[in-house]
């Protein structure tokens, strides 16, 4: 008597995938006819610290606009925890280069770190007792309680970097976005920021922040993006923070930068990212 044959056990299923914080989707960004970012696909991870790494000029900081909705692309579009903009302003916390903030602007530190709070205020509600207490709660937090009503322009460069961070931690966002938030600091800075952002991300929020010390790329963060224009590699550091593609990222720059600019000038090309432009409904 003849028996069928036992049949075989289902494949196993593949391993979970963490949910995606940033997704971004042919994304090309151009000021005039120079492009500083080309044909980006990306998809970043929830609940990770991720370095931007790149030379300088290869888009680093128009990516973290472009996440942020501070720059128009071109073509292409973003998400943040699957939606596009416009977002909820308490998702996202946004750190810029201090070279692009005007230190002279007349504002306490106090009153810095109680911007971050506005978000959650709502539009028609003003800060009160409680708020200011709350934002210098955030300054003892980055160490600088007693600095609260020093004009923000009379503090250090690494004072005023960590004001900042004070900030962004008032939002309470999910992500966080910061353009080089280690330079112009001193070691005993960077050590207490690092410990900031590595509490950030084990309470399961994600950072992303542009940096450029290559030799604290291993110790500092999880993920890496490496970016010359286009995306070159982007992965867990341990398999992506490789020789091959250091050399990929940071050679041959002139190389892209002369294809993307050929391409953008092409006329049929530009009348291509029209289509698509209206086509995506922006």
């Amino acid at each position: 008597m003849s028996h069928s044959p036992t049949p075989a056990p289902p494949p196993a299923a593949p391993p979970s995938t963490p949910p995606a914080a940033v997704e971004v989707h042919d994304l090309t960004v151009a000021y005039h006819t120079q492009p500083v970012l080309w044909d980006i696909d990306l998809s970043l991870p929830e609940g990770k610290l991720i370095a931007i790494v790149g030379p300088n000029g290869a888009g680093k900081s128009t990516l973290l606009k472009a996440i942020v909705g501070l720059v128009q692309p071109i073509t292409g579009w973003v998400r943040v925890f699957g939606q596009r903009w416009p977002l909820r302003r308490s998702w996202v916390g946004y750190v810029p280069q201090r070279e692009s903030v005007d230190w002279d602007f007349p504002t306490s530190a106090l009153d810095v770190v109680a911007m971050g709070l506005y978000g959650r205020l709502g539009w028609f509600r003003r800060p009160g007792r409680h708020h200011r207490r709350q934002a210098r709660e955030y300054l003892e937090q980055v160490g600088l309680a007693e600095y609260a009503g020093r004009q923000i322009s009379q503090l250090s460069g690494g004072q005023q970097q960590r004001v900042f961070l004070a900030r962004a931690l008032a939002q309470q966002a999910r992500l966080y976005l910061m353009d080089e938030p280690f330079a112009g600091v001193d070691a005993t800075t960077e050590r207490a920021i690092l410990a900031m952002l590595q509490k950030l991300r084990d309470e399961g929020r994600t950072v992303i922040a542009v940096h450029h010390d290559l030799h604290t790329v291993r110790e500092y963060f999880d993920h890496v993006v490496l970016l010359n224009l286009r995306l070159v590699a982007a992965g867990p550091v341990a398999t992506t923070f490789t020789p091959e593609n250091l050399q990929r990222t940071y050679g041959g720059r002139l190389t892209v930068l002369s294809q993307a600019s050929e391409a953008l000038l092409d006329s049929r090309r530009i009348d291509q990212v029209a289509d698509r432009h209206r086509r995506d409904g922006h």
